[in-house]
C-alpha cells in the first residue's frame, strides 16, 4: 500500500466535527473512492502509538443531513487506508425512562427501519470489497452487528475515565431527517429497544463488508417522544447536549485506542 496509512478509523457524528486537529504531526488526507468522495477530508495522527483516521460522518460543517451521508465513501475510504478497526461515536434519543440523557451506550443490537439508502458493496456489476468486477451477489452475515471485543475496550475505557455507560442495548435506526412522531417512538419502545439514530445504518454492514471490526458508541442526547411525559426532541437541543459531552466522548474514544495493544 503506498500512500498514508491508519490502523484505526473514527467517525464523528453530530456535533463531533474535530478529533486529530490538535495531534502533533497530524495531516489532512484527500482519498479518492469508487464511490466519489468521502463526507470531509480524512484527518491522519497518532494516538498511543497508534495511526489514526478520522472522518466527520456528514463533513466538517454538517454538509449531510443523515439519509445523504456518504456511507459508502465514507467507510471506503477507511478501508483504502488499511484501517482494521473502527469506532463510531453518535448521538441517539433514549427510547427508556432508565437510559439518561448525557448517558453513553455501546449498543450490541441494530434494526434498520431506514429505506432507500445504498447499503453494499455487492451491486452487480460494480466495484466490491476485492476490487473492480468483485460486486457480485454477496449474503453478509450480520446476526451481530458490532464486534464484541472492541464494544468490551470501549466499555472498560469508557468505565475507566468516570464515564456513566450502559452496556449493551438495542438502536433502531430511523430514515431522518424528521425524528419520530409519538406512535413510533411509544412502537419502538414497546418492541424493548433502547435507543433511536439516524445514521447507524448501514455503516454498520458496510464495515462488516470490508471485514472490519466495528463499535458504535451513543451518547444519549434526549428523551424520545414516547417516552412518557417528555416533551418533543428538538434539533436545537440535540446539538446543545451534543456540544456539553463531546469532549467526554473524545476521551472516550481516545482512551479506547491509546489502551490497544500496538501491533
Amino acid at each position: 500500500m503506498t500512500g498514508p496509512t491508519a490502523e484505526w478509523g473514527v467517525f464523528g457524528g453530530s456535533g463531533f466535527y474535530d478529533f486529530l486537529d490538535d495531534t502533533e504531526g497530524f495531516e489532512v488526507v484527500d482519498v479518492d473512492t469508487p464511490y466519489g468522495p468521502p463526507a470531509s477530508p480524512v484527518t491522519i495522527g497518532e494516538i498511543g502509538g497508534h495511526l489514526v483516521a478520522f472522518i466527520a460522518r456528514h463533513g466538517r460543517h454538517h454538509d449531510f443531513v443523515a439519509h445523504r451521508v456518504p456511507f459508502r465513501a465514507n467507510m471506503w475510504a477507511m478501508h483504502s487506508l488499511g484501517v482494521h478497526s473502527v469506532i463510531a461515536p453518535c448521538s441517539v434519543g433514549s427510547l427508556q425512562p432508565d437510559i439518561h440523557p448525557g448517558q453513553f451506550v455501546v449498543v450490541d443490537q441494530l434494526v434498520d427501519r431506514t429505506w432507500g439508502r445504498l447499503d453494499t458493496f455487492h451491486d452487480v456489476g460494480g466495484p466490491g470489497p476485492a476490487g473492480p468486477g468483485d460486486g457480485g451477489v454477496h449474503h453478509q452475515t450480520f446476526a451481530d452487528p458490532y464486534d464484541a471485543a472492541l464494544r468490551t475496550e470501549l466499555v472498560a475505557a469508557a468505565r475507566s475515565i468516570g464515564v456513566d455507560v450502559v452496556d449493551g442495548g438495542t438502536m433502531v435506526v430511523i430514515n431522518g431527517p424528521r425524528f419520530s412522531t409519538r406512535a413510533e417512538s411509544r412502537w419502538f419502545r414497546d418492541m424493548g429497544w433502547h435507543v433511536v439514530n439516524m445514521t447507524g445504518y448501514p455503516e454498520a454492514v458496510l464495515a462488516a463488508e470490508l471485514g472490519l471490526r466495528y463499535a458504535a458508541v451513543a451518547l444519549v442526547t434526549d428523551y424520545d417522544a414516547g417516552v412518557d411525559g417528555q416533551a418533543p426532541v428538538t434539533m436545537e437541543h440535540v446539538f446543545e447536549t451534543m456540544r456539553a459531552n463531546v469532549v467526554q466522548v473524545r476521551n472516550a474514544v481516545v482512551e479506547t485506542i491509546a489502551r490497544s495493544v500496538v501491533q
